[in-house]
């Protein structure tokens, strides 16, 4: 070749190529893949909306709410009944010869610095016999009332033309007396006021009787004529049922007569009656009733009703 002739460097006719190669993934390599896409994403959105913390420490249930508790009447009832009659009776209580004594009795009840005459002008004399507290009315702020039944004794009044004075007379008089739960006890805020006793009870409806088993009360009038025959003596463990305590009656009282006997209807080896009995008490006669409870005792040589409680009044 000759010098001076430029000789031209050979044309390349491939491309330069990388050392790896890009395939395609297959068709169910790439579902797979989305697919985990998928999970992942919403596995996070998921932890999002409910919070991590509860997938390893849940929530424990709420305890359940402690129960209400209802809370008795918070007024000192029996505290205000006893102070209503220990006042009733100091109050309904005078002598003119002794004034100094009511006064006294008085201030216990009243709060400190209150007139103890309550009212009274120093004359006269009456004794309190009895002083029975009963209904109490709440009046609000911590004040009631309270009603105490009084049995008051004075010296009667001379009859027309006689200077003698009539035996002392006895009578219910009401007293209703205001009062106030005050530094943990109960005070009186004032004067009371006498007030009149009811003279009959209230209407009720009529009692349900029950039916009476005749035969057996026909069967078993022996038995209870008997037993209230030793009751009256003192006697009627000796026939009554086997463990049955039945305290005796006061002395004085002699059984004038059984009046009635009849046993409820009803079924078993206890039964209950009601026996009206007729007692001489003080020279008197006097009728009452009893409710009697019977028990079906059997032995080895024969079957018998006895008597195993008794108890005043009807139920």
């Amino acid at each position: 070749m000759h010098p001076s002739t430029t000789v031209a460097p050979p044309q390349q006719t491939r491309e330069p190529t990388a050392p790896w190669r890009v395939e395609e993934e297959n068709g169910g390599a790439k579902f797979f893949v989305k697919l985990g896409r998928i999970v992942l994403w919403g596995t996070v959105a998921l932890a999002v909306a409910t919070g991590v913390r509860s997938w390893f420490w849940p929530n424990q249930s709420a305890p359940p709410a402690p129960p209400k508790v209802t809370q008795g009447p918070t007024y000192p009832v029996d505290e205000a009944q006893a102070v209503a009659a220990r006042f009733a009776y100091s109050y309904l209580t005078w002598d003119e010869a002794e004034p100094e004594g009511r006064a006294k009795a008085l201030a216990r009840d009243l709060p400190k610095g209150t007139d103890t005459t309550a009212g009274w002008n120093a004359k006269g004399k009456q004794d309190v016999v009895d002083a029975q507290p009963g209904a109490v009315a709440e009046l609000g702020n911590k004040r009631a009332r309270v009603h105490v039944d009084v049995l008051v004794s004075a010296p009667g009044q001379p009859a027309k033309g006689q200077k003698a004075a009539s035996p002392a007379a006895h009578r219910w008089m009401g007293l209703e007396v205001p009062v106030l739960y005050a530094s943990g006890r109960i005070v009186v805020t004032g004067e009371p006021g006498i007030v009149g006793v009811p003279t009959s009870g209230p209407s009720i409806t009529d009692q349900n009787i029950a039916n009476s088993d005749v035969q057996l009360s026909d069967q078993t009038k022996s038995t209870v004529d008997a037993f209230f025959e030793e009751y009256a003596k003192g006697e009627a463990d000796s026939v009554t049922a086997p463990g049955a305590v039945v305290p005796p009656l006061p002395t004085g009282m002699v059984l004038d007569s059984v009046q009635s006997w009849a046993v409820d209807q009803g079924k078993g080896t206890d039964r209950t009656g009601t026996a009206v009995i007729v007692w001489q008490v003080s020279g008197a006669e006097l009728e009452q009733t009893y409710r009697v409870e019977l028990t079906r005792v059997t032995s080895a040589a024969a079957e018998r009703w006895q008597v195993a409680e008794v108890h005043g009044g009807t139920s």
